[in-house]
């Protein structure tokens, strides 16, 4: 099993490829194409801004290739804000057009703690996953929700969380797990 994180100059990287190898996967950060294509699992991890995480993924063809990944039925996990860059917009940064791997859009939270950091459950499964964000996924993608937030999202080969499964311990090891097995 092959996992290849994308590596756009921001973002949490490293504790995402310290996640899988935890689990005893092979796994390496990239900014080429080429590993996004071949990967077994493609993995947009996030954590910064839209516009320049959209910026750097552009700059190395990332963004192309996740697109054509997505099309092509190749498995794809975004973790927050790579969900939020999957969707066809976000209102971040003044506005930034998505990826458009899922429908719908990003919006700033306006309710309840802004941002919203902290252990929360996830339904349907209950348990409970690491949150850290100001924007929030609109989509009608959406499987699950976390607080009235859209906590996970699918469509087609490509899965996108609002939480952080790399810092929510043996439940977001469990969820990788799952994910990896569906690769």
């Amino acid at each position: 099993m092959k996992v290849a994180v994308c590596d756009y100059g921001a973002g949490n990287v490293r504790s995402v490829l310290a996640a899988f190898r935890r689990l005893g996967v092979d796994v390496a950060s990239t900014r080429e194409p080429a590993d996004v294509l071949g990967a077994d699992l493609a993995v947009l991890p996030g954590v910064g801004s839209a516009a320049s995480a959209l910026a750097g993924l552009c700059a190395a063809g990332l963004d192309e290739a996740l697109r054509q990944r997505v099309e092509a039925g190749g498995p794809t996990l975004g973790i927050c804000l790579g969900l939020q860059l999957a969707l066809e917009e976000t209102e971040e940064d003044g506005g930034v057009r998505g990826l458009g791997l899922l429908p719908g859009r990003a919006v700033r939270l306006r309710s309840g703690r802004v941002p919203r950091i902290g252990w929360a459950r996830v339904e349907p499964g209950g348990d409970a996953f690491y949150f850290a964000h100001s924007y929030a996924a609109e989509t009608e993608a959406a499987t699950a929700t976390s607080e009235g937030v859209v906590a996970i999202a699918r469509a087609g080969s490509f899965l996108g969380v609002q939480f952080h499964p790399e810092k929510s311990g043996p439940a977001g090891a469990r969820f990788l797990e799952q994910c990896l097995s569906r690769a």
